[in-house]
């Protein structure tokens, strides 16, 4: 079968690592199934990984991707949930200690096929195309979360999302908008953030501007650059909902302001089955759609991976397979 796969690690340049090539197909342990991929998407974590973080070396090499969507052996349409947990845990499977994402133990989605737990299969909604599907996984997942289940915001309030053209926020724009809140992102560039009223933001500031009011609730994914805006930006009793660090993972707190204000800081990871079920169910009922930037076929999976580390990119990344 044909996959993208880490076979070095090498922080400083994480595409000399990747190879696009043939490789055995999986084998089927029992309560598992093969899942024939019609469509993948790219996150930041399939960069990371090539860098080292998550990943080491003695696990290559190793196919890279969280998120898929393709057909199991009895023709169901699917989408993948990446999230591959203690099958005797019980309770949110993002908390569960074993737990690992797909390209960090097993083999993932960046291929023809991937083998999953049965009980990672959600039913693929008539209404969204391979690529849209693909998008679900991670960051609309993670966006979803973020929102609804992390946030205390509710319909009608403010949210700040941190950073115009992301995966993570490009849903949280939309998903946001749809459910009757008024979102407001922020950007370094002009462009991005025009697009990001376009597809649905109320305003969008430069990075790190004066905001007309406080708000209910910041998504933050940026980290270190932003962090400081991200606290200065809530309302008394506001909440950061912190889900990634793409921009740098250590930054300074003002903690008067955090307990004078009873601000909460709350983290969220990715998010559960039952919660992407929901996802996918929302963008049925809604209309809403995850915005692609770029689909190729997983032939050209190293020009995706090169267009997202250059950070030019709005919405997802997708790698297609013949028929999708």
């Amino acid at each position: 079968m044909l996959a993208a796969s880490a076979v070095k690690i090498d922080p400083d340049d994480p595409l000399a690592g990747l190879e696009v090539g043939e490789r055995p197909e999986p084998e089927v342990p029992d309560g598992w199934v093969p899942v024939r991929l019609r469509a993948s998407s790219l996150n930041h974590h399939d960069v990371w990984s090539l860098r080292g973080v998550g990943l080491s070396a003695d696990s290559l090499p190793m196919v890279l991707g969280c998120d898929g969507a393709g057909v199991d052996p009895d023709g169901n349409e699917v989408i993948v949930h990446a999230i591959i947990g203690d099958p005797d845990f019980r309770g949110d499977e993002t908390l569960d200690p074993k737990r690992s994402l797909l390209s960090e133990r097993y083999d993932g989605t960046l291929a023809d096929v991937v083998v999953v737990p049965r009980r990672n299969l959600v039913p693929k909604p008539a209404g969204l195309s391979w690529e849209e599907a693909a998008c679900l996984p991670t960051a609309w997942l993670t966006a979803y979360r973020m929102l609804f289940t992390q946030s205390g915001a509710q319909p009608g309030g403010t949210v700040l999302v941190q950073g115009a053209g992301g995966g993570v926020s490009t849903a949280l724009v939309a998903i946001g908008r749809a459910a009757g809140y008024r979102m407001w992102v922020t950007g370094r560039d002009e462009a991005k953030r025009a697009r990001a009223v376009e597809l649905g933001a109320d305003q969008a500031f430069e990075s790190g501007a004066r905001l007309p009011e406080r708000v209910d609730a910041v998504m933050e994914t940026v980290g270190a650059p932003t962090w400081e805006h991200s606290v200065k930006a809530l309302r008394p009793g506001g909440t950061i909902v912190v889900s990634g660090s793409t921009g740098g993972h250590k930054a300074e707190t003002d903690l008067r302001r955090v307990f004078f204000l009873q601000l909460r800081i709350v983290g969220s990871t990715m998010g559960t089955r039952d919660e992407l079920l929901r996802v996918a169910q929302f963008l049925e009922t809604t209309g809403v759609r995850p915005q692609i930037d770029t689909s190729l076929p997983l032939e050209e999976a190293r020009e995706g991976f090169a267009r997202l580390a250059s950070g030019d990119v709005f919405g997802k990344i997708v790698l297609t397979r013949p028929g999708s």
